[in-house]
């Protein structure tokens, strides 16, 4: 059922993409479809979650920097396709509509924050970063860039971005 709604998201877009175009895509039924989730924005959130889930890892290559590029790249690499149109219109929705703003936050931009803690962690106990700079704004810095690339301007969401937005971070947070 996921699958079927993120092909739909794609092909149809969110707001035109119905309850009813899931449970035919599917073969499931409609009940099915309400009694795991409230209404198709619940399902396309799941949905969207399940394909972020897999480009998102914790590289722990040894070095703070090259973790966050390797990650701020899946997160940039991922937003380049259809995820990050998905991603943008379900960010629009929840602006109206606080159980899709809980869920991404809780299950999706908790998940990538949680990754950035642990590397920003890592690179304080190694001695890399500056353990006087708050953590919650140091992960801000690293990630926030790419989320305003793709909801505001048509600026590189590719590789070279990633390292320089890195880059320019790790100036500022780093000990040495």
């Amino acid at each position: 059922m996921l699958r079927a709604t993120s092909a739909l998201i794609e092909e149809r877009g969110l707001r035109a993409m119905t309850t009813d175009d899931i449970a035919g895509r599917s073969g499931v039924s409609k009940a099915t479809i309400y009694k795991w989730w409230p209404n198709k924005y619940a399902v396309a959130v799941d949905a969207f979650l399940s394909a972020m889930d897999m480009a998102s890892t914790d590289p722990d290559t040894g070095l703070a920097h090259n973790d966050f590029q390797i990650v701020l790249r899946g997160i940039m690499e991922f937003y380049r396709g259809p995820g990050g149109r998905t991603f943008a219109q379900l960010i629009g929705e929840a602006q109206n509509d606080s159980a899709i703003a809980t869920e991404l936050r809780n299950h999706l931009m908790q998940t990538r924050r949680d990754i950035g803690r642990t590397i920003w962690d890592r690179g304080v106990a190694r001695g890399e970063l500056r353990p006087d700079i708050d953590r919650e704004i140091a992960v801000d810095l690293v990630f926030g860039p790419a989320l305003y690339r793709l909801l505001t301007t048509d600026a590189a969401l590719d590789d070279a971005a990633a390292d320089a937005i890195v880059d320019a971070a790790m100036r500022g947070l780093s000990a040495m």
